[in-house]
């Protein structure tokens, strides 16, 4: 009965920091790698985002020098991860990776997949684990999928090891993980969107002072807003960090508009927080489009300016090209009442129904947190704890 726990058995299921100080010293790790090595199975989901004002303003090389800041929504679309321990030592391989291709390895340096093998080797686990990756929608599409993936990668593997980090943290650790060791052109707003979630005004202000505000929105008002939000999806797909890199090496000469997007932020927050009509907030987003049009040539294109110039005369009252630009998703602003003319003017594109203010990275399955009190005592008792 769970009233019968022992004080360390109910330390176990409250989290590392009550298990440390309820165990002897050095206790801890033991008992966590023998429960690992029971049928562990974390499952993650970890979600994407959608930034509607601030886009390139998260980028280190701007807001360490003029302050940056996004407004923008975790969504209900996801990425989710699976791990599982098993003894490699039956097998031919120590490490199995199921995406799009399977790899089955026998050390991380023969992993292909760049950001597994970097976040094994950054968490130490060398062996006896398989990873499962799976997602809701594809990667390179303006969504923030990339550092999703590896928000998502580093909560599963931490819990992996019965650790917890602070959703904050894990946001800097994965920021460091893809600019730093992956060398990836990268803002710091997606990592933050998955691993915080919520519908967020995000101030960047060092690479170590990310401040988080939550918009203030009522129930409704969020309902009336996600009513007006079309994702419509170009079919382009292309690499975010390419894009990016050329935006990057023009932010010196693009520091005004980069201002600009970011005045545009505080505005767009008025706009919601107001409680007034949506038509200005959709005005807005249209002025960030043509500013943020104008930062390189490699943002928009010629089939991605007549879809949107076909959601406009259809009714839309603006629109965000997402994420670097250059193809994937463009979200459209529509009115409720003119949504089907939109749709209809954008033919065979493909549109997909979001909700907003979605929860971050979080562990939806953890074997190891539901131990049995018959399994703990068993590993206590083993380690005379």
């Amino acid at each position: 009965m769970k009233g019968d726990l022992s004080p360390e058995a109910r330390a176990l299921r409250q989290g590392r920091g009550a298990a440390e100080e309820a165990f002897p010293r050095g206790a801890w790790e033991r008992v966590i790698s023998s429960l690992i090595l029971h049928s562990t199975m974390i499952i993650s989901k970890t979600p994407c985002r959608v930034s509607f004002f601030g886009g390139g303003t998260d980028y280190p090389e701007h807001f360490t020098k003029h302050g940056g800041a996004v407004l923008g929504t975790a969504i209900d679309k996801a990425n989710y991860l699976a791990a599982t321990h098993f003894y490699s030592h039956l097998f031919d391989y120590s490490i199995r990776l199921a995406y799009r291709q399977v790899e089955c390895v026998t050390s991380i340096e023969a992993i292909q997949h760049a950001p597994v093998r970097e976040c094994l080797r950054w968490t130490g686990i060398t062996k006896d684990i398989e990873i499962d990756c799976m997602a809701e929608l594809p990667s390179s599409v303006g969504l923030g999928t990339s550092s999703s993936f590896v928000v998502g990668l580093l909560n599963t593997l931490y819990a992996f090891q019965g650790r917890m980090v602070h959703p904050l943290e894990l946001a800097y650790r994965a920021i460091e993980m893809e600019r730093d060791v992956l060398g990836e052109s990268v803002g710091c707003q997606d990592q933050t969107f998955a691993a915080m979630g919520g519908f967020n005004l995000i101030e960047f202000r060092t690479t170590s002072d990310i401040v988080v505000h939550r918009v203030p929105l009522s129930t409704e008002r969020l309902r009336e807003f996600e009513e007006h939000l079309l994702l419509v999806y170009t079919g382009i797909r292309r690499r975010a960090s390419n894009v990016a890199s050329k935006q990057i090496s023009k932010i010196g000469q693009n520091s005004s508009r980069l201002k600009q997007m970011r005045r545009l932020v505080d505005e767009g927050y008025d706009a919601l927080a107001s409680g007034g009509s949506l038509a200005r907030f959709g005005s807005l987003l249209h002025d960030g489009w043509v500013v943020k049009n104008s930062l390189c040539d490699s943002v928009s294109n010629d089939q991605i300016d007549a879809t949107y110039r076909r959601g406009l005369e259809a009714g839309a009252l603006g629109g965000k090209l997402l994420g670097a630009g250059g193809g994937g998703f463009i979200l459209l602003f529509v009115p409720p009442e003119r949504r089907g003319a939109v749709t209809r003017a954008l033919g065979h594109l493909e549109t997909i129904p979001i909700q907003v203010n979605a929860q971050g990275t979080q562990i939806i399955h953890n074997s190891l947190a539901a131990a049995t009190e018959h399994g703990i005592r068993r590993t206590l008792a083993r380690y005379a704890v």
